[in-house]
């Protein structure tokens, strides 16, 4: 079995797919791997140190995916990428299915097996493969460090001779993971530091961490998270009650960070213009969300940009500016998905096993995952399950009406 590891081709993307360690472990497995060439030269990873791990350095990415059984990566191969491959490869990596069709259709029409890192069940069993939570935990971490950068004041309280320093105010919007993350960093700095969140069960989350915890408590609440994990978007009607709870809160704030994210949308606008007109003269936003349309409309992506007198942060692919650390994580998450599906150095992939059916995109030459409108790995979807029994019912129903009044009453009490 042979395993690739390429050098990232997207823009602002420097982390890469495999460490020396997770090579140790792949060869120890009994796996050949190949490491393109500076494949980890911006994460701090030279070809020596992949040498030394028992992997060998391929020239180019053709060379690397020519004969390769396992194609890993941490961006959705490009159509030169899938063309070098053989059919039948198992590529792993963040697929963007929603943004990426084509791509994804390239790979089925060569019968390559896509697994969609970012689709990873978040169920117990796959949590050291989960990508998003170890990538977004060091996102919120660098997001705190970034609005710290551009704040012109300090973050703690300093009593001196010369006079008392006020503490920063922080913001967090969103406490999932990155905005958990950015919670705990704040508060290390020494700010005084408020989250707000559209589900109920990440108010314990954020006091527990020495955060406030603001949020508009209704009816809504109770059905705001997905069995996923995610929160859900909200009514129009929440949505009005929440910004007015917004502006009252925002314009005490020094620093703002955005974290909020709906899977397979644009980004949700929770701070507009007329917040942002709001804050206080030399404030910053960090806006996480800048690459799926920014949860402030005024940020621009890749870019520092100043509006009404406050900064607007929105760095792109956070977790790669913190490359050396968010590969060795990622590398990890790809190690723990490779031992689910090899097994004495070959692939041994168990197609009913939930992990691999909530992340497989392509099989067989087909499209089969139901986020992009295809079967569930060859079976018909749930949906079409309800169809063959209405007619079912239907036809049952007259002849409830004929029956005598007593029958029903008989058939209860058999029951």
């Amino acid at each position: 079995m042979k395993i690739a590891i390429l050098r990232e081709s997207h823009d602002h993307e420097k982390r890469v797919a495999a460490t020396p360690e997770t090579v140790k472990k792949y060869v120890a497995a009994g796996a050949e791997v190949l490491v393109e060439k500076s494949a980890g030269s911006n994460a701090s990873i030279s070809d020596d140190a992949y040498k030394s791990a028992g992997a060998k350095i391929a020239a180019s990415s053709s060379e690397a995916l020519k004969d390769a059984d396992i194609v890993l990566k941490i961006q959705n191969p490009n159509s030169a990428e899938i063309a070098s491959m053989k059919k039948g490869a198992v590529v792993a990596s963040l697929m963007t299915p929603h943004k990426n069709e084509d791509v994804i259709k390239e790979m089925a029409q060569k019968n390559i097996v896509a697994l969609s890192m970012e689709l990873v069940p978040r169920i117990t069993r796959a949590q050291s493969m989960d990508v998003l939570s170890s990538q977004s935990n060091l996102a919120g971490y660098k997001a705190v460090l970034d609005a710290a950068s551009e704040y012109g004041r300090a973050f703690p309280l300093m009593m001196t001779a010369a006079g008392t320093v006020a503490p920063a105010r922080v913001f967090v919007m969103g406490a999932g993971v990155a905005g958990l993350q950015a919670i705990a960093t704040a508060k290390r700095l020494g700010a005084v530091v408020s989250a707000t969140d559209v589900r109920m069960a990440a108010k314990e989350q954020v006091e527990s961490l020495g955060a406030s915890f603001v949020m508009v408590e209704d009816d809504e609440v109770k059905n705001a998270e997905t069995s996923g994990g995610y929160a859900k978007e909200m009514s129009t009607e929440y949505k009005k009650k929440q910004a007015e709870l917004i502006a009252q809160t925002i314009t005490k704030q020094d620093i703002v960070i955005t974290t909020a994210l709906i899977p397979g949308r644009p980004a949700p606008v929770l701070v507009t213009e007329d917040h942002v007109k709001t804050m206080k003269p030399g404030s910053i936003i960090v806006d996480m969300a800048v690459e799926q349309g920014g949860n402030c409309p005024l940020s621009e992506p890749g870019k520092i940009v100043e509006k009404h007198g406050v900064k607007l942060i929105g760095h792109l692919n956070i977790p790669s500016r913190l490359a050396e650390v968010s590969s060795t994580l990622f590398a990890k998450n790809l190690l723990n998905l490779m031992m689910l599906i090899t097994k004495d150095g070959k692939l041994t992939i168990d197609w009913e096993d939930d992990i691999i059916k909530g992340c497989c995109l392509t099989k067989d030459g087909k499209i089969v995952h139901p986020i992009l409108g295809g079967s569930d790995n060859g079976k018909p979807t749930a949906k079409a399950a309800p169809a063959t029994k209405k007619p079912a019912a239907e036809k049952k129903a007259p002849a409830k009406k004929k029956a005598p009044a007593k029958k029903p009453v008989a058939k209860k009490k058999e029951s």
